[in-house]
């Protein structure tokens, strides 16, 4: 069992559908789109391990048993390319298989991103843990988002999400927080609304796909009402601990590309390679 300042797990949400990326996405989970030769979830893996994480929980549906496959030894792919100069190719992904246990659960039913993290309580049980989106592909010179976030948890000992300052027309498209700065970048968050349009935004800070997670959360995601759209959305559960005091929102020191558009995509992928060839 975790003390409350370890942080060994990190949940990955990965039912959706990905239908912003049809036909691509109808038989291949987005979370395999590639970025240059790495897939989405590889490099939230990547950022995962770099925090101190080794236990990846991953929350998968119908159609996504490549995520399983990329995340496990191909036996007869490693003997036909053994000996040759395509064999190094392979070393960033078995070092993950080596230093990590994968475990995967199904959501059913697609019902929001509370739902899906709720679906991963099974994998997690009583100790704070980490969550990534994939589809939000962060980048920094020096440390990764999560790695900053692990920091703040150890001071803070709270849930904690990431934000960044956003064009306040595009509000309706995040979760939204205003809170009190209690440090430079540093929110104690006092309100959170769920795709809010721009009049009634409280703010221009928007929740992106990292977030530190105590274990309260799973009891409140079953009493949490379906909101927006229907959905279990993870806001109005962090709203219950925001109303404690127990929620900080952090403005990450790096750069996010939204994956989950074909602009951020498009995007991520000509900056990623102009940075692998200038290096």
């Amino acid at each position: 069992m975790n003390t409350k300042n370890t942080l060994s797990v990190c949940l990955f949400p990965a039912a959706g559908y990905g239908t912003r990326f049809l036909p691509a996405t109808k038989a291949m989970p987005k979370e395999m789109l590639p970025i240059l030769t790495k897939p989405l979830i590889q490099y939230g893996v990547e950022e995962a391990m770099e925090a101190g994480m080794n236990t990846m929980a991953i929350v998968t549906g119908r159609g996504k048993r490549a995520i399983e496959d990329h995340f496990d030894i191909s036996y007869e792919l490693e003997q036909q390319i053994k000996g040759t100069s395509k064999e190094k190719m392979l070393y960033g992904v078995r070092h993950i298989i080596d230093q990590c246990t994968f475990s995967y659960t199904r959501q059913i039913e697609m019902k929001g991103l509370g739902h899906a993290i709720l679906t991963g309580e099974t994998l997690i049980g009583e100790q704070p843990f980490a969550v990534v989106l994939a589809d939000d592909l962060c980048v920094n010179e020096s440390e990764g988002v999560l790695t900053q976030m692990v920091k703040l948890y150890q001071q803070y000992h709270c849930s904690i999400v990431a934000i960044e300052a956003i064009d306040p027309s595009k509000t309706h498209q995040y979760g939204v927080i205003a809170g009190e700065m209690i440090e430079e970048g540093i929110y104690r968050v006092t309100t959170m609304v769920e795709k809010p349009s721009p009049s009634d935004a409280p703010s221009n800070l928007a929740i992106i796909g990292r977030y530190i997670l105590t274990p309260d959360i799973f009891d409140i995601l079953r009493e949490t009402s379906p909101g927006k759209g229907g959905e279990i959305q993870i806001t109005d559960a962090l709203m219950e601990q925001a109303k404690q005091g127990k929620v900080i929102a952090y403005q990450f020191k790096g750069k996010r590309y939204d994956c989950g558009s074909i602009d951020g995509y498009v995007q991520a992928t000509m900056e990623l390679y102009q940075q692998e060839k200038s290096q």
